[in-house]
């Protein structure tokens, strides 16, 4: 079969040819992978940004962590059946080490990641874990399934900021990310949600497809001004960020009312310089987000099934496999919002 692979460090990846897999193993199942997007992760893979060195002692891998698709066979052990439509959690825990033996996978020292670290959902097939998948609803398909893991993060990000009812949540950047934590902190009672992003326009206009209606582009002014000016010259409750660029972080802090919390979500490449004084007196909160834990899984696709369609307008483009490059590049550019390849 053909698999979108990351060979060796540096730029680029390629379509490159592997071998049938094997039957699944213990505790394993086969997919047939039918849905997969890009994720900004994927992107600053491809780019090999800073950050992403922890990858090249598992080159060559096949990318892609975000994926949905049937299970066509089970390994021993396991209770799903063939024909079961499944989503992914993309994070392996070892099991053994002292976070999991108290129950806290997330904090796993040894974790392996779908995608990342082990062959991922780039594949017309894939092995994983039955463990990390978990049934989709049946009003769900696996297009919209493969929202899931995205939609999960920004449901972690919400809950981490402990979004509540009435609360203003300003969300900087305007990708998938962000729009999951625009939707989520939607879901969790916030009664304006404002999405701050440069230039972005095909994301912009996803955010509008979704009901979001508060967007800022700070190409034609500074963040502070038009925030305010938004929401009656008063800061905003929570800020949400979804960026990679570390310095928006003191642009979020600048609009964020006195103890506010403050949850980064992205991903970034450099360090960030904090005016420690205004951030004491301020008493804000500076807070982190990643991943999500299987309970959050459970809450989005729970939401998912009340309205699979409300999510389908986050995917802008459909490419086959053999297309994955173009797509890769029409992510890295902002001329796309989700791409959804589909082996």
């Amino acid at each position: 079969m053909q698999a979108l692979r990351k060979s060796r460090p540096g730029s680029g990846l390629g379509l490159e040819p592997v071998s049938a897999l094997p039957a699944p193993a213990a505790g394993e199942v086969l997919m047939r992978v039918e849905n997969v997007g890009i994720c900004g992760s994927d992107v600053h893979a491809y780019e090999w940004t800073d950050g992403y060195g922890f990858m090249e002692p598992h080159l060559p891998v096949t990318m892609g962590h975000e994926f949905a698709g049937h299970v066509v066979a089970t390994g021993p052990g396991v209770e799903m059946q063939p024909g079961q439509r499944v989503a992914v959690m993309p994070g392996i825990p070892c099991g053994t080490c002292a976070a999991c033996r108290r129950g806290e996978p997330r904090g796993c020292t040894n974790r392996r990641t779908v995608g990342l670290t082990v062959d991922g959902g780039f594949a017309s097939h894939v092995r994983v874990p039955a463990a990390n998948c978990i049934a989709l609803p049946d009003n769900v398909d696996t297009e919209v399934g493969a929202l899931a893991e995205p939609l999960a993060v920004g449901c972690e990000g919400v809950l981490t900021a402990g979004v509540g009812l009435g609360d203003t949540v300003l969300v900087m950047g305007p990708g998938t990310i962000g729009q999951a934590l625009a939707l989520m902190a939607r879901f969790a009672g916030a009664a304006r949600v404002i999405v701050s992003g440069r230039a972005d326009a095909p994301r912009f206009e996803v955010l509008r497809a979704l009901g979001f209606c508060d967007l800022v582009d700070v190409a034609e002014a500074p963040l502070r001004d038009q925030v305010l000016a938004l929401n009656n010259g008063l800061p905003v409750d929570a800020v949400l960020e979804a960026t990679g660029i570390p310095s928006t972080v003191n642009e979020g802090l600048s609009v964020l009312r006195k103890d506010g919390v403050l949850v980064a979500v992205g991903i970034h490449a450099s360090s960030l310089t904090l005016p420690l004084t205004d951030f004491v007196r301020m008493r804000h909160q500076l807070r982190a987000s990643h991943g999500a834990a299987r309970r959050t899984w459970d809450r989005v696709l729970a939401l998912l099934s009340r309205d699979p369609e409300a999510f389908r307008p986050m995917i802008t483009h459909r490419l086959p496999l053999e297309r994955g490059v173009e797509g890769f590049e029409l992510a890295r550019q902002r001329a796309a919002s989700k791409v959804m390849l589909q082996p």
